[in-house]
């Protein structure tokens, strides 16, 4: 799934999402100068992450706006714009890494990305990974899910949030062995009194594009956020009810 972002907003507001990405650097077992590609590198912050842990590395995503920050903040790194379901490297690397990207993509379009990861995987090479998990954001999707109801749209969930199940069994036929895994709840802080508000602008574009009022769009998400307060509004800071799937890989 492709979507304009808004590169600035994303830099400024949602800092967590490279922030949390670190500790799953942390499985990466590969030594310094292992070469790395960064899938779904957005804004390149954990690419340099990975830069300054001593390897190799290169960052991939689809969205310019993203790309155009990534390069202008870390001039040093090679960031290539391409579909993460269809790509491919001029040389095998060691370690393909990715954070909060493969929720992004379709299910239907998993198997095409996770077959392109192990043909630029070199043999035993890691891939390691988080994702949004099954549970991800409920309390959100289902306030969001009646609102729509409320309007006469439906609403379409615009990602994909699989069990450990689900997630190894498609990693296993695509030619990987599964060394670790675990699902786990992380509410997550969000910025700002509208943080809510930011959060469903940010990222959930996709549904909205059914609903051509802007006012109306609007009065929807104040309703969605006026419904989550009670659960999701805690001491004056808005959380968001994330689950995540975080797995290391061996390409077999």
């Amino acid at each position: 799934m492709n979507i304009a972002w808004d590169g600035a907003a994303y830099t400024s507001n949602f800092s967590f999402v490279h922030q949390y990405g670190q500790s799953v650097i942390e499985l990466i077992e590969a030594g310094k100068g292992s070469a790395v590609l960064d899938l779904g590198c957005g804004n390149g912050a954990l690419s340099n992450v990975l830069r300054e842990k001593g390897y190799l590395v290169k960052g991939m995503d689809a969205s310019p706006e993203l790309l155009d920050i990534a390069r202008k903040n870390h001039p040093t790194i090679e960031f290539i714009q391409a579909d993460a379901t269809c790509f491919s490297l001029a040389e095998p690397v060691d370690v393909v890494f990715s954070n909060a990207v493969l929720h992004w993509i379709d299910r239907e379009q998993q198997d095409n990305m996770l077959n392109c990861v192990h043909d630029v995987l070199k043999e035993s090479g890691e891939f390691v990974f988080e994702l949004g998990g099954y549970g991800n954001n409920d309390q959100i999707h289902g306030a969001l899910r009646e609102v729509f109801s409320a309007h006469g749209f439906s609403y379409n969930m615009p990602f994909y949030f699989p069990t450990i199940g689900e997630y190894t069994a498609l990693l296993e036929r695509a030619g990987f062995q599964v060394r670790f895994a675990v699902l786990f709840d992380r509410p997550t802080e969000l910025k700002g009194e509208n943080g809510m508000k930011d959060w469903i602008n940010m990222f959930l574009k996709t549904p909205f594009s059914v609903v051509k009022r802007e006012d109306e769009k609007e009065a929807m998400i104040e309703e969605a956020v006026r419904s989550l307060q009670s659960s999701l509004y805690k001491n004056g800071i808005w959380y968001s009810d994330y689950v995540r799937l975080r797995i290391r890989s061996i390409r077999l």
